[in-house]
């Protein structure tokens, strides 16, 4: 006899239970990704605008100012979180970041432009590492790097389109316009995230909300989190969970993480800042500078699904190295000036690896921390990778304000060989950190 109490049995924990979670993350990354790379597709207009009085240096300059503020962002969210709930943090991203878009349309002179730029980075560091941890959250183990890859396409699709914003709406009627499209995101995308994005059961559970904890778990076939899994609250917790993150099985791992994560960075966000105007130095034309943004965000879109399915079957880690030498090998070539042809080419290979070569990054670290701390260990991998996306766009300005393009793609360059480097040495400082004996009790 069934007992009218029991409760009905969850929905299997299959791929398709995460797909609401990931459809409403993905449109909020898309939009992440449109506001991150407006900045680079309407540079080159930016600079000819006499009227703006901005030049390489200081653009350069606000690159840097957007990062530190996505800097901040990163690691102010992951303090936040605990005691208001993902979602609410997660619109909050949202509008900041489209208030900042605001501030740069109106902007009359650099300074406010990067203020505004610098409002958005908050928003902008704060929405990532939200959306990290919630697929990874909702996504079968087994499917963790090919959900968090599907996710990263959107950043790519949000590059493509402030891509094509730029090649359309700037020649015609300014660069502002670009700029008043990055206010979408807050008509658009926080309705949604209102109304259909659940909270997290984790901080559900950690808030002592075990009803809705539950329920949420159930509808979405996740196992009911448990004490061990759920992220702990107050400040004494946070800094029991990042002394967590140096324990004996992962102390050597944890800085090498944050090291790859900031090369990844430097890579991602100088090149996303400064690849049009670098090659537009290097002798390409205006229009084919930009729409090489374009094309590497085309081939960053490639290169997650590749990438996420690659990494499920022989390791985030392994992928990682290899898409970091390639990334290398692929910023040299553009060093110099191919026919035009070869080089979308080659800006198409080099999109498909630096990217994902990153974010396989964070999908190691599901190798290395357990449950309990696998949020802890993303959120500081993500921020102090941040230091990383603070340096690249002002490296870029200085290169290109010096007339030394050339350096900066080889510098960009040694920054993937050094990223391949640090993670392919991941595994083996888990496995000598697992072995390390455990220190001997003092006597009495």
């Amino acid at each position: 006899m069934t007992s009218k109490s029991a409760s009905p049995a969850p929905p299997p924990h299959t791929l398709r239970s995460v797909l609401p979670v990931l459809a409403l993350c993905w449109l909020a990354v898309f939009f992440d990704g449109m506001d991150v790379n407006i900045y680079g597709a309407v540079m080159p207009h930016m600079l000819d605008d006499e009227g703006l009085g901005l030049t390489p240096a200081s653009a350069g300059t606000i690159g840097s100012w957007t990062t530190f503020g996505m800097l901040i962002g990163a690691l102010t969210t992951g303090n936040i979180t605990d005691w208001l709930g993902r979602r609410p943090v997660l619109v909050a991203s949202v509008t900041l970041f489209s208030v900042g878009s605001a501030v740069c349309a109106l902007a009359g002179d650099p300074a406010l432009f990067g203020t505004g730029r610098f409002i958005a980075g908050l928003g902008l560091g704060g929405l990532m590492p939200l959306c990290l941890a919630m697929v990874m959250e909702f996504a079968p183990p087994r499917r963790a790097a090919l959900t968090t890859g599907i996710l990263m396409t959107s950043y790519h699709a949000g590059g493509m389109a402030a891509t094509g914003l730029g090649l359309t709406l700037a020649p015609s009627i300014g660069w502002r316009w670009v700029f008043w499209a990055g206010v979408l995101p807050v008509v658009i995308a926080v309705p949604l995230l209102l109304k259909l994005l659940p909270e997290s059961p984790g901080v559900l559970f950690a808030r002592g909300d075990l009803a809705r904890a539950h329920q949420v778990a159930d509808r979405y076939g996740l196992p009911r989190p448990t004490a061990a899994e759920a992220p702990e609250g107050g400040a004494k917790a946070r800094f029991a969970a990042v002394l967590a993150l140096f324990r004996p099985e992962s102390r050597w791992a944890t800085p090498l993480l944050w090291l790859a994560s900031f090369c990844g960075l430097l890579l991602v966000y100088g090149v996303s800042t400064w690849l049009p105007q670098m090659m537009r130095a290097s002798g390409y034309g205006l229009s084919s500078s930009v729409s090489f943004l374009m094309v590497i965000n085309a081939g960053g879109v490639v290169g997650m699904l590749i990438a996420g399915r690659t990494a499920d079957r022989f390791g985030a880690v392994k992928v990682s190295a290899i898409w970091f030498v390639l990334t290398a090998i692929g910023v040299l070539l553009l060093k110099s000036h191919l026919p035009l042809g070869i080089t979308y080419v080659v800006v198409a290979l080099t999109g498909i690896f630096l990217f994902s070569a990153q974010v396989m990054v964070y999908a190691a670290t599901n190798t290395v921390y357990p449950a309990g701390e696998r949020a802890a260990g993303l959120g500081w991998v993500t921020g102090v990778g941040r230091t990383g996306a603070v340096l690249g766009p002002w490296l870029g300005g200085a290169f290109v304000a010096n007339h030394n393009e050339g350096w900066g793609f080889t510098t960009f360059a040694l920054a993937g060989l050094l990223g391949a480097f640090a993670i392919v040495l991941v595994p083996l400082a888990a496995r000598t950190g697992r072995r390390s004996p455990l220190p001997e009790p003092s006597p009495a």
